[in-house]
């Protein structure tokens, strides 16, 4: 006889969420104490899904109905979420399956406080690949790919129209064209530089033929930001700014919400930006439907320029009694139905290629570009517990702000990065 339901759906802020952590403690349903328990335990992050408890409650049903067990779901937002993850393990009440944004895997897997999911995953292939090594170490996949997101270019599609211009398909062409357009259009920007948004800043650097980081084969780290193949990334991309003055100044505190906010407004002719953002922008701004396009980032001379496919995996956490019921509620999620609709509903990408390559198919000229970067130029950061460290300590960010400051040259603030990046790398290996 299957058990009563009890899907519960509690969003925690991140000033009660420990309190909730000690409370699971004394017997509360916060976590399961390492002991197989009635009711699966699932974090969720806050925000990606705006009608997530009405999916969640289908998920469940159809749980239950399959399994006979109950599901709390809880909502936690992703501002504090590394952290309360950290107080959970070191206090024993984990969940027993959680959403990790791609970047905190490796660091929770190394900590030894997730199950290995390799032997209950049928065909590793079916996944985007990029997105799945990120769970990966040696050989042990601590963590399968739930959706994806990643970075192309947002355009005014009316305004290239207008006056002439044909989608860039190399760096100059980028350029050239923006050059153009803000000339015409002298009340909007070009194209923003941002000074906060780290994921605008990658391409730029894998594009000139550079890397964060790369793995010599006596295992250390090393990083080529500050070689003339990546200094030539960020130097386009910074001068895009300060020599060609198509940004403006106050874009040096901008992240990625604000420079979408700026397309919304009306006030960027074109702009790096999340393949979930059309939806949003248009929602903001009505009368932009019809007027917007996408195209895949140009490479330095011809083709793609690599992105960053960000996203969120699904992992179960080790030692919970639950193991592989928790693996049958990530199966559940990423595959057939509510993998589709999750991505639907959120406007992300199912990361799945199958799925992924559904939308490189179907045509949409707000979805196709992205799903065709996604498939052809998808790109992660390195595999290694301590890349979360990197990003923690703003590493990418504080080159790009040194730089759009005048605080730094480009060769000045790209060694300044590397040296960072190979002590916090190679420290925490």
């Amino acid at each position: 006889m299957a058990r009563r339901r009890a899907h519960k759906y509690v969003t925690l802020p991140a000033a009660t969420l420990t309190l909730v952590l000690a409370a699971t403690a004394c017997g509360g349903e916060g976590g399961n104490g390492g002991g197989a328990t009635d009711t699966l335990q699932v974090w969720i992050m806050e925000g990606t899904n705006p009608d997530a408890s009405d999916f969640f409650d289908a998920v469940n049903d159809a749980y239950t109905e399959q399994t006979g067990i109950d599901v709390a779901v809880e909502f936690v937002p992703w501002a504090d979420a590394q952290d309360k993850i950290s107080t959970a393990i070191a206090g024993g009440e984990t969940p027993d399956v959680i959403e990790l944004g791609t970047t905190f895997t490796p660091e929770f897997a190394d900590a030894g406080a997730l199950h290995d999911l390799s032997g209950y995953i049928d065909d590793p292939s079916r996944f985007h690949q990029e997105m799945y090594e990120m769970g990966v170490i040696d050989d042990a996949a601590y963590g399968v790919p739930w959706y994806a997101s990643i970075r192309s270019i947002i355009y005014r599609q009316d305004l290239f129209e207008e006056h002439g211009h044909e989608v860039p398909t190399n760096w100059e062409e980028l350029r050239e064209t923006a050059l153009d357009l803000a000339e015409a259009e002298e009340d909007m920007i070009g194209f923003p530089v941002p000074g906060q948004a780290q994921y605008s800043v990658l391409p730029w650097i894998w594009g000139g033929g550079g890397d964060v980081a790369v793995q010599e084969a006596d295992g250390t780290w090393t990083s080529t930001i500050n070689t003339p193949e990546g200094r030539a990334g960020v130097e386009f991309f910074t001068n895009l700014s300060l020599e060609d003055g198509l940004s403006t100044t106050g874009a040096v505190n901008w992240n990625e919400i604000d420079v979408m906010e700026t397309l919304a407004d009306e006030r960027s002719i074109m702009a790096i930006s999340n393949s979930s953002n059309p939806k949003a922008i248009i929602e903001s701004n009505p009368d932009l439907e019809g007027k917007l396009g996408v195209f895949t980032l140009p490479g330095q001379n011809d083709g793609y320029m690599d992105s960053f496919a960000g996203g969120s995996l699904l992992s179960v956490f080790e030692g919970t009694g639950n193991e592989e019921a928790g693996w049958e509620y990530v199966d559940l999620l990423t595959s057939g139905e509510f993998f589709d609709r999750w991505g639907e509903e959120s406007g992300f990408f199912p990361a799945g290629v199958e799925e992924i390559q559904a939308y490189a198919d179907a045509g949409d000229p707000l979805v196709e570009p992205f799903a065709v970067q996604l498939l052809e130029a998808g790109r992660v950061t390195p595999v290694v517990p301590a890349w979360s460290q990197v990003e923690a300590e703003g590493v990418i960010v504080g080159m790009q702000q040194d730089i759009l400051n005048g605080n730094a040259t480009v060769e000045e603030a790209t060694d300044s990065a590397a040296e960072a990046i190979e002590n916090i790398l190679n420290e925490g290996s």
